[in-house]
């Protein structure tokens, strides 16, 4: 009988597929478990995410134009009006408010030397201190005063309790008498409300922010029925970051706590070019000078 012939073993060739297979899968495995334990700075990738998409498919954000040839030299104008400005007050020069006027007019303070502007904002100023002398012998109330406006600073002791917006009926009748004075002028008026660095959260006023703005608004509610044009008014929650005396003292932050109604000078006065502006701002009067008014 024939023997029957054997077969050789088939070689598999693709035996290190197994391997790699079970590797590949250890790997993913292995980064799945880095990343789930890793941790994400959403505000690095938020800006680089921006980036990207400003590198790409947004528009140009810089309000500079690329300057071609020599830079022209530092300081000037722009210099200069910064330079005006005291540390640690808000800027009036770049201050715009909305108004029925036409173009080229108050959008953003222009100095100018019209004497009828000036001689306006000081009649308000001398009706004013005449009104609350003495408020403003108590240092209660301070005014100051430029070519370009003029500001009433109120500690907001005297208009509302803590943590409230509300004002206070023993403050109507100030009020009252300021309103009366805007009441027949045109200046547009801006009101800034601050508040000290104490934090305040409530349902209300979450933070210092709601609670500046929502102060500014309600003085401005009792101009408006006082008769004070709404269109000439703008109300501004500063919080606590504009400050005026250190809040690390209880008398610090009672100073820091106030209103500023910032009367502006009037919106028909002719522009003039900004260079001329660092020149027209005056020195701002220290606390002394208010007082000795």
């Amino acid at each position: 009988m024939a023997r029957k012939k054997r077969h050789e073993d088939h070689i598999n060739h693709e035996a290190w597929a197994i391997p790699y297979g079970d590797l590949v899968t250890l790997l993913l495995a292995f980064f799945v478990v880095m990343y789930s334990i890793s941790s994400v700075n959403e505000g690095k990738y938020r800006v680089l995410s921006e980036s990207l998409v400003a590198a790409f498919r947004g528009t140009p954000k810089t309000t500079r134009p690329i300057q071609i040839g020599e830079s022209p030299p530092t300081g000037g104008a722009e210099q200069g009006r910064q330079d005006a400005v005291p540390q640690g007050s808000v800027d009036r020069s770049t201050l715009s408010l909305p108004m029925d006027n036409p173009p080229g007019g108050i959008a953003g303070i222009r100095a100018t030397g019209d004497d009828i502007t000036r001689a306006s904002l000081g009649r308000m100023a001398d009706d004013i201190r005449a009104a609350l002398s003495e408020l403003i012998e108590l240092e209660d109330v301070r005014i100051r005063e430029t070519p370009l406006w003029l500001e009433v600073e109120i500690k907001t002791d005297l208009l509302f309790q803590v943590g409230v917006a509300q004002v206070t009926d023993a403050a109507l009748p100030v009020l009252d008498r300021i309103g009366d004075i805007l009441q027949p002028m045109q200046n547009p008026l801006r009101v800034e409300g601050h508040t000290d660095n104490v934090p305040i959260s409530t349902a209300r006023f979450p933070s210092n922010w709601e609670l500046s703005s929502a102060r500014a608004s309600s003085v401005i509610r009792l101009f408006q029925r006082k008769g004070v044009a709404p269109e000439r008014m703008v109300a501004v929650g500063l919080g606590e970051y504009q400050p005026v005396a250190d809040n690390d003292t209880a008398e610090g932050r009672n100073r820091n706590r106030r209103v500023t109604i910032v009367i502006l000078a009037n919106d028909n006065v002719p522009d003039v070019t900004p260079d001329v502006i660092p020149d027209a701002i005056p020195e701002p009067l220290t606390d002394a000078d208010v007082v000795a008014n």
